[in-house]
């Protein structure tokens, strides 16, 4: 036989290995790309559901009387690590937002005309959800730019540059709120004692958001002060409680000294 058809059956025979071998590369590459594309970084559901919940676990905000993280409305079986941070980052900022405006409905609707106030001259009256309308000009302004550089601040230090994958996610290295605003010094350096007080922060916040919906809730319905309703409550709850003593002993029913009850 000649040599040179031996040399070439077998360049021929080992072309046709290396091209099989190429085609089932390229298959079990495709096969590969379609499972990670359908269940998100290469890891099923069930994987990414106990990444986020594990990393939940190890966060502040976790306190009695829920000892496991407290989610009735499931949002952590569709969420990722990504997410949760950013929830976690939002939370936080309207639970600051809330405990300082809880505040500003007590201060603005009791201090309407005191003199250190800034409503010194009591052109400013009324519940609180009406008192911003009332506010001239010359103090939103500088509001607005402060609250302007405050927020340019957090974003260039949480969150990631838009552009691609990086849109609308936090920095990996940020850590959720430490905007490294100590003036006090009153943060700890142990973990342990962060980690409690990061939790007692975050359930003030929370404490905040629903006070601070209840408030504007109860000001809308009765055009009331917070404590101006809360004085006229406890009134009406006193007269009828006072009428029903007086009519089990057979009394006669005092008469309301004030109008209104």
């Amino acid at each position: 036989m000649d040599p040179r058809a031996i040399i070439l059956t077998k360049h021929t025979f080992t072309f046709t290995r290396l091209k099989m071998s190429m085609t089932m590369m390229k298959n079990a590459v495709t096969r590969r790309g379609v499972s990670t594309k359908a269940t998100g970084g290469g890891k099923t559901k069930s994987a990414r559901v106990q990444d986020t919940t594990s990393y939940l676990m190890t966060l502040p905000g976790i306190s009695a009387p829920f000892p496991d993280m407290f989610d009735p409305a499931g949002l952590a079986s569709t969420a990722s690590v990504v997410d949760v941070r950013r929830w976690r980052e939002s939370e936080l900022v309207h639970g600051r937002v809330c405990m300082l405006a809880a505040l500003g409905f007590v201060v603005g609707e009791q201090l309407e005309d005191f003199p250190a106030f800034m409503n010194f001259d009591g052109s400013i009256t009324g519940p609180a959800i009406n008192q911003f309308q009332q506010v001239q000009q010359g103090f939103w302004e500088p509001l607005l730019i402060a609250i302007g550089l405050a927020e340019t601040y957090r974003v260039a230090l949480g969150w990631s540059t838009p552009v691609a994958n990086g849109f609308n996610n936090l920095k990996e290295e940020y850590e959720m709120g430490n905007l490294y605003f100590d003036p006090l010094g009153i943060c700890p350096e142990d973990p342990e004692e962060l980690m409690v007080l990061q939790t007692k922060e975050l359930n003030n916040g929370r404490l905040a958001m629903i006070a601070v919906a209840g408030f504007t809730a109860q000001e809308l319905v009765d055009q009331q002060g917070i404590f101006e309703h809360l004085a006229a409550t406890v009134a009406d709850d006193v007269v009828r409680e006072v009428d029903v003593l007086e009519k089990a002993a057979g009394l006669p029913e005092t008469p309301i000294p004030f109008p209104g009850f």
